[in-house]
C-alpha cells in the first residue's frame, strides 16, 4: 500500500500571484530574487555561504522550471543541467490572506473563503476591550508593545522593561495573528502557554487566526534571543481536512514541526515538534522508515520565514535552501515502492522585500519517488490539489476541493 510525505518549506515562493497587487506584493519574486542575489554577489557571507545558489537536488527536481512556469523567467543556476527526475508544477493560493492557516489549510484542501480579522497598523493596535480583558483575566499589571513590530526588534524594545514589570509583550503583524513574547524564566514558560490559551479564547469573536507564544530569554546586558519553544495556538479548519479524512480511513499520520499547532491539534495523529529545520526534517525522514503502509507524514520547516524571511536576511535563506537541498538524497535513499514526497510552501517571504512580512505567491509543487513520472504537472488553481492528489495516491476518497494529478 502507498504511502505519502508533504514537506511544506515555510515561506519558499516562486514569485507573485495574479492578486499580488491587492496585498502590496506585485514583484515579489521569494526564490527568484534569492537567485539573482546570489549571482550579483549580495547573497555572500563569510563562514556561511558564497556564490551562485547551489541547489542541484531541487533543480533535477524541477524548481528552476517550476520558478520559470510562474514567472516566465528562469533564476540564475536553477535551470536543469540534465534530465528532470521529478513531477513539477505551481501552487496558486485561493485562500484570502497570505498567512500560515490559510496556505496549510488550502494545502489540507480547505482554502479559506471567509475574511480573517486583522489588527489596524496603529498605535495601540489592541482594542481597548480586548486589551482590558487580556489585563483583567491574566491578572496582569499591564502589556507593553500594542503595535505592529518585528519580533526579534521588540524584545530588544520591551525586554528590559517587561523583565522589570512583569507586564508581556504583545504585537501583531499584517498577518491575523496576536504574538505574546515573555520571558522563559522571569516570566515562565508555562505562564506564558497559559496565558496564550486564555488570549486565544478573546480572540475568537474578532476572526483572529492564531495567537503565538514567543518566549525568550537573555538579558539588556547579553542580548535577548528567541527560544525553541515558540507555539501557536490556532483556531481549527471550519471544515474537513484530509488529515480528518485519512483518521477517519483508520491511516497512521504523523505531524512535523508545527503542523499539530496549525491544525489546532485536530487529527493531526503523532506529534513530533523539534527545533529546527534539521531536527524537522530528521524527525520526518525517521517517521517515514517506520510509517506503516497508507500512512502519511505531513512536516513543516519553519527556519526559512521565521529566521530569514522576516529578518531580511538573504544570505542566510539561501544557505538554509542549500542545506535542505543536500539532504534531498537522504529523503529519497528511505523510500519504500509506491511512496510519494511533495515538496511544497505555503505563501512566499521574500527576504528583498521592503517590509519583514510574508508575499502573496504562487508556490513550488515538487513530486518524487519510485514511480513517480518525471515531468511537468502544470499550473495548479489551487493549493488543495496538493491533498487531492495525497488522497488519490493512498486510496482513500476524496470529497472535498482541489483536483488530483494522480
Amino acid at each position: 500500500m502507498p504511502r505519502a510525505l508533504v514537506i511544506v518549506l515555510d515561506s519558499v515562493g516562486i514569485g507573485g500571484a495574479e492578486d499580488a497587487h491587492v496585498y502590496g506584493d506585485e514583484g515579489a519574486d521569494t526564490v527568484g530574487h534569492i537567485a539573482e542575489a546570489c549571482a550579483a554577489g549580495n547573497g555572500d557571507r563569510s563562514g556561511l555561504r558564497q556564490g551562485l545558489l547551489n541547489l542541484p537536488h531541487l533543480t533535477a527536481l524541477g524548481l528552476g522550471l517550476a520558478c520559470e512556469a510562474s514567472t516566465g523567467r528562469m533564476p540564475p543556476s536553477l535551470a536543469p543541467q540534465g534530465p528532470v527526475k521529478g513531477a513539477w508544477g505551481y501552487g496558486v493560493e485561493t485562500s484570502k490572506g497570505k498567512d500560515t492557516p490559510s496556505g496549510h489549510w488550502e494545502i489540507a484542501g480547505v482554502p479559506v473563503d471567509f475574511d480573517w480579522g486583522y489588527f489596524p497598523d496603529t498605535q495601540p493596535t489592541f482594542p481597548k476591550e480586548l486589551t482590558d480583558a487580556i489585563v483583567a483575566q491574566g491578572r496582569l499589571p499591564g502589556i507593553l508593545g500594542d503595535k505592529h513590530a518585528s519580533g526579534t526588534a521588540i524584545i530588544d524594545e520591551y525586554g528590559p522593561e517587561h523583565m522589570r514589570t512583569g507586564k508581556p509583550i504583545c504585537y501583531t503583524s499584517v498577518d491575523s495573528v496576536l504574538q505574546i513574547a515573555a520571558h522563559e524564566e522571569s516570566f515562565g514558560l508555562e505562564r506564558l502557554y497559559e496565558l496564550c490559551v486564555m488570549v486565544r479564547k478573546l480572540c475568537d469573536p474578532y476572526r483572529i487566526g492564531r495567537v503565538i507564544a514567543r518566549p525568550f530569554v537573555g538579558t539588556a546586558e547579553t542580548g535577548f534571543r528567541r527560544t525553541g519553544n515558540r507555539k501557536d495556538f490556532a483556531t481549527p479548519p471550519p471544515s474537513e481536512t484530509i488529515l480528518d479524512t485519512l483518521a477517519k480511513a483508520g491511516r497512521a499520520v504523523v505531524t512535523v514541526g508545527k503542523i499539530g499547532d496549525i491544525f489546532a491539534h485536530r487529527n493531526t495523529g503523532e506529534e513530533i515538534k523539534p527545533h529546527g529545520n534539521d531536527a524537522c526534517l530528521s524527525a520526518a525522514i525517521d517517521a517515514m522508515k517506520y510509517l506503516p503502509e497508507g500512512g502519511f507524514v505531513f512536516a513543516n520547516l519553519v527556519d526559512f520565514d521565521s529566521e530569514f524571511g522576516h529578518r531580511r536576511d538573504i544570505p542566510g535563506y539561501a544557505a538554509t535552501l542549500e542545506a535542505f537541498d543536500r539532504r534531498v538524497p537522504e529523503i529519497a535513499a528511505i523510500l519504500r515502492e509506491g511512496d510519494l514526497v511533495v515538496v511544497t510552501a505555503d505563501h512566499g517571504n521574500d527576504p528583498s522585500w521592503r517590509g519583514t512580512d510574508h508575499t502573496r505567491e504562487h508556490t513550488p509543487i515538487l513530486c518524487f519517488g519510485p514511480g513517480v513520472k518525471a515531468g511537468p504537472i502544470g499550473r495548479r488553481e489551487s493549493f488543495a490539489d496538493i491533498g487531492a492528489s495525497v488522497l488519490t495516491h493512498l486510496g482513500v476518497s476524496h470529497l472535498g476541493r482541489g483536483d488530483s494529478w494522480v
